[in-house]
């Protein structure tokens, strides 16, 4: 897929590796001048590095007061922001039930998947409304839409980005700003992919027992999240926004089992 974004200047957060560095290197690929934002620094700065054109910023999108700070700034260095990202984000592998979840690992989910979505759309859009255009994309999860058992917190935060994402496509539109999200359902990392389909793969039988609730019966690439980000970012796409792209092999559809 290939669309213009040129001279359109995009952040990226969690753009070190999997599902962030693709959707930040297909922007760059298509034209657009990339931020790629990561708290981890020197992992940005690598996958920047391959993107001529592109930079890198070290940024906790935890860090209120940092991203407050980084996002005015990166639009005064860099002529504005017409693209936001919103990719940061983490799980648990506390998998418990919601009498036994802890206190803490709520609220640091919370925190990093929907709170930062708040505070990085709100610095954006601050920068974009003085333009009168932009494009807000976060990255949801099919656990937003159909939750999964002992995941309460990241089924709450990323049902709380779905929402979100709609209620900011009512307010910004007059502004011209769009705002959409992608809602990824199971998609094969760096960090997956050994364990799941290595040589002796930890996760094997997990693996297939996943599958089977896929109808295409594969995992998703972080490849295939970034042709959907493109096509939200595309000056094509102007007339959708507050809609949620998902993105799963079918696994939302309906039942894959016979009852």
């Amino acid at each position: 897929m290939k669309v213009d974004l040129t001279n359109k200047v995009a952040l990226v957060t969690g753009a070190a590796q999997n599902i962030g560095k693709a959707i930040a290197d297909t922007l760059a690929a298509n034209g657009a001048r990339v931020v790629y934002a990561d708290i981890n620094e020197a992992g940005a700065r690598r996958a920047a590095a391959a993107s001529p054109g592109s930079m890198a910023v070290a940024l906790d999108v935890t860090n209120d007061a940092q991203v407050q700070s980084v996002v005015p700034q990166l639009a005064r260095e860099l002529g504005g922001l017409d693209i936001l990202v919103n990719n940061a984000g983490g799980n648990t592998t506390t998998r418990v039930t919601i009498d036994d979840f802890p206190r803490s690992e709520w609220d640091r989910l919370l925190a990093v998947d929907l709170t930062s979505v708040y505070v990085l759309s709100q610095a954006a859009a601050r920068v974009m409304k003085v333009k009168g255009s932009g494009r807000i994309i976060n990255i949801a999860s099919v656990m937003g839409l159909v939750p999964a058992r002992l995941q309460c917190a990241f089924v709450a935060a990323k049902a709380g980005v779905v929402n979100l994402t709609r209620a900011m496509a009512l307010e910004l539109a007059p502004h011209g700003i769009l705002t959409n999200a992608v809602a990824p359902g199971s998609i094969l990392t760096d960090g997956t992919r050994e364990l799941f389909y290595g040589k002796g793969a930890q996760f094997e039988k997990f693996a297939q027992g996943m599958l089977s609730h896929i109808p295409l019966g594969r995992p998703g690439e972080p490849q295939e999240i970034a042709h959907a980000v493109l096509f939200l970012a595309a000056p094509e796409s102007s007339y959708i926004n507050g809609h949620t792209l998902t993105v799963d092999g079918g696994w939302t559809a309906g039942f894959t089992r016979d009852f």
